[in-house]
């Protein structure tokens, strides 16, 4: 069928001349504009919605009687890789829960394997049931103070600035960059000039906050206070309030979720794995929980669809309306956001559906190179007993600056399990430098042996955390074994572990598989000691130095509000 055509037949079907290729019959649509309830056909042509509020007749018709109808969710920031399954995997996942859009920046995979990670990611929005949009990722390293596998300049990135499935500039993480002019920044703000950039400002206020913002930056997902939020919308910024498997700001945002502020708040997830989203959902749970909490349903479910839709200038969808995408969720209860059926551009959700896609073979197999580790490597000279720590904040990425006191014994800083001080190591692992630095951290509760990750933000060296030196060089060594992944080590023996082979960010299994193995590593890591909901993604946080206020990668300790090393 050409253009032409599709045109002329979508007209018919809308006018009802011709029967529609899909009616919904006997729902309720749910007005995103209006707040009203709005009875009648939802008439669909073609994977477009052409009719609403009328009677149809239908080659398919689908009797929806009884329930809701609202417009499918729209994560406005997210890294699939996150969810340590494919984004074919993760299509299978998270779009039966609603999510008919995910708007992803692939800076993980890219900051393994470069460009070869965003066509990665290109190739499989093309097959994908939910449509996928993506971010060209804008900080490859995130900043000069890590190893990464790969760094992307501006010349990287242009050449893919107007492919269908590429909205902007991802999450622009190196604000101290933006703000004080950093050449590298300056090009690639320029290149995409005009163009959709997605921010990334946590606790950046006043004068740095209005500069950030004229350079052309318009949305921000770091807020973790209402008041910080607050003033980022009335400087004009989106907020994408973030519930995610770590960082989790519903509840400080709550507050924002009027029907006033809505049209400037969205929804996003920024990191959430597997396991969570079983046990809880997706962008459903956080509709979910902000209905429970008093939240206005009108401003909820817009702040889901119709509001993220208009910040990334997605125009064909948002509503349930002629002449938008029919990306559709079926609720049997608005307050409770119980899901009946899910419509991804016409599509139903289902098995069926999901077989029916195409395959994207995968990239970056063998990737992690680092030396074999000893025990030694671990030990932290000093003479001095004062020491920075890694304090862990539970619900944040964010961390504490602090300070104890551990005296040096033969030359070396041990932990200490009655304090809650055990050691933390990031060791280069793309074949670069082979750097290794060694810290503290607080949080974990971690009384015996080691866990450790090749999922470690951005640069995704390998993070290792413990209290027994043998155990973490086991959990380091046995990485490299499984092409990356996730690693608990007790007693000499490897107890739990999880291979992502891709990039070591991402499974070859189905997701059933990697829950069930992510259930297996958090029940491991619990016999450790570790406190934690959720263990291993904390510990990828700990190595991103572009959140306040002390963290690690393999030049050191950095102290992130100075941007620098610590010496």
């Amino acid at each position: 069928m050409n253009q032409l055509t599709a045109l002329e037949d979508m007209i018919d079907q809308a006018h009802g001349r011709v029967p529609a290729d899909i009616v919904l019959r006997g729902g309720q649509v749910l007005d995103l504009i209006t707040g009203e309830m709005l009875i009648g056909d939802v008439a669909i042509c073609d994977g477009m919605i052409v009719g609403t509020c009328e009677t149809y007749e239908g080659r398919e018709v689908i009797d929806v009687s009884g329930k809701v109808l609202v417009p499918g969710f729209i994560d406005t920031h997210l890294h699939i890789e996150s969810s340590c399954v494919t984004p074919l995997e993760f299509d299978r996942c998270v779009s039966p829960k609603g999510v008919t859009t995910a708007i992803c920046d692939p800076h993980e995979i890219a900051n393994v394997a470069g460009v070869a990670g965003i066509e990665y990611f290109l190739q499989s929005s093309e097959h994908t049931l939910m449509d996928i949009k993506v971010q060209l990722s804008s900080c490859v390293p995130a900043t000069s103070m890590e190893t990464a596998g790969a760094r992307l300049e501006a010349d990287d990135l242009t050449p893919y600035i107007d492919h269908p499935a590429v909205i902007g500039l991802a999450e622009f993480m190196n604000y101290p960059g933006v703000i004080h002019k950093d050449p590298g920044a300056m090009a690639k703000l320029n290149a995409f000039r005009g163009r959709h950039i997605d921010g990334h400002a946590p606790l950046v206020r006043g004068l740095d906050l209005n500069a950030y913002i004229a350079a052309g930056i318009r949305t921000e997902h770091e807020a973790t206070t209402a008041e910080e939020a607050r003033e980022k919308l009335q400087k004009g910024m989106r907020i994408l309030i973030r519930e995610g498997s770590v960082s989790k700001d519903l509840e400080a945002l709550l507050p924002l979720i009027t029907e006033r502020n809505s049209p400037y708040i969205c929804f996003c997830t920024d990191d959430r794995n597997p396991l969570d989203i079983a046990e809880h959902g997706h962008l459903d749970y956080i509709i979910r929980n902000a209905l429970s909490h008093g939240a206005v349903p009108l401003a909820v479910y817009r702040a889901a669809s119709l509001s993220a839709a208009e910040a990334f200038g997605l125009k064909d969808r948002g509503l349930i309306a002629p002449g938008k995408r029919a990306d559709i969720v079926v609720l049997d209860d608005l307050a409770t956001c119980q899901i009946s059926m899910v419509l991804c551009a016409g599509r139903i959700a289902n098995n069926e559906s999901f077989a029916a896609r195409g395959t994207v073979a995968p990239i970056a197999r063998n990737s992690v190179k680092a030396p074999v580790i000893t025990r030694d490597v671990f030990r932290t000279t000093s003479n001095r007993a004062q020491t920075p720590v890694i304090g862990i904040l539970l619900g944040k990425i964010i961390t504490e600056y602090l300070t104890e006191e551990i005296t040096p014994q033969d030359g070396d800083k041990l932990p200490d399990i009655a304090r809650d001080l055990v050691k933390i190591a990031i060791i280069e692992r793309h074949g670069k430098n082979g750097n290794i630095a060694t810290g503290f951290v607080q949080g974990f509760g971690l009384e015996r042996g080691a866990i450790a990750s090749t999922v470690c933000h951005d640069h995704h060296n390998i993070a290792v955390v413990g209290a027994d030196y043998d155990d973490m060089a086991l959990a380091a060594n046995r990485l490299k074994e499984i092409e990356g992944g996730f690693v608990v080590a007790q007693g000499g023996k490897i107890r739990a572990e999880l291979a992502l082979p891709i990039a070591g960010l991402m499974s070859l299994q189905p997701f059933e598989d990697v829950q069930a193995d992510l259930m297996s590593l958090r029940a491991a890591a619990k016999r450790l000691g570790v406190t934690l909901e959720e263990p291993f993604l904390q510990l990828a946080f700990l190595a991103l130095p572009v959140i306040p206020h002390l963290k690690i990668t393999d030049h050191g300790m950095i102290d992130v509000d100075r941007f620098e090393v610590i010496a």
